[in-house]
């Protein structure tokens, strides 16, 4: 088992006994803080398992004038398509279970990014499950803004770092917002 597997596996596991507690609430409350041009288009994520729920923080930036997008999967190993979405909009389980907008939902170009994780680290770089779909993403699509979604304690000491990797600008937890300023 490769290094990055390994540590998914221990990652999975630690973030799975980090899931009690009014976490929703609490990234919500700090939607005005992660400074979202105004009218920016924000794509979030339906979580599943025991990722950290963004619903609460994507309808309080709804409230301020975002207009939201969830990812869909189109083609294996390909990059993600951005999906207009809206709370009460009907979604259907693509391939992996993971709810998205219907395919009639009207195609968008977010600048902000909302990003489920299984670790992070002090640079801000995010272990993700390994599929490369939103590391593909974001090379095809450089600018948007990368906004990690994580329990305070999926804090690693380093994440392994590939060239195609790509690293977040922020990450806002339970406890607030850790920003990350590349180089």
């Amino acid at each position: 088992m490769d290094q990055k597997q390994k540590m998914r596996s221990e990652a999975r596991a630690r973030r799975a006994t980090l899931t009690s507690g009014p976490f929703a609430e609490h990234i919500a409350a700090f939607a005005k803080d992660l400074d979202i041009p105004k009218g920016a288009i924000v794509a979030g994520y339906h979580p599943i398992r025991d990722e950290g729920d963004p619903r609460a923080l994507m309808s309080a930036l709804s409230a301020l004038g975002h207009p939201l997008a969830l990812p869909c999967v189109v083609a294996a190993r390909s990059a993600l398509v951005f999906r207009r979405w809206k709370t009460g909009d009907r979604l259907a389980p693509n391939a992996y279970g993971i709810a998205e907008p219907l395919a009639s939902a009207e195609e968008v170009m977010p600048s902000v990014v909302l990003v489920p994780l299984l670790a992070f680290d002090a640079e801000g770089h995010r272990l993700g499950y390994g599929g490369g779909y939103y590391d593909r993403t974001f090379e095809l699509l450089p600018g948007m803004r990368l906004i990690g979604v994580a329990y305070s304690g999926q804090e690693v000491v380093m994440v392994p770092r590939e060239e195609h990797d790509h690293p977040l600008d922020l990450v806002v937890t339970e406890k607030g917002i850790r920003r990350f300023y590349q180089t």
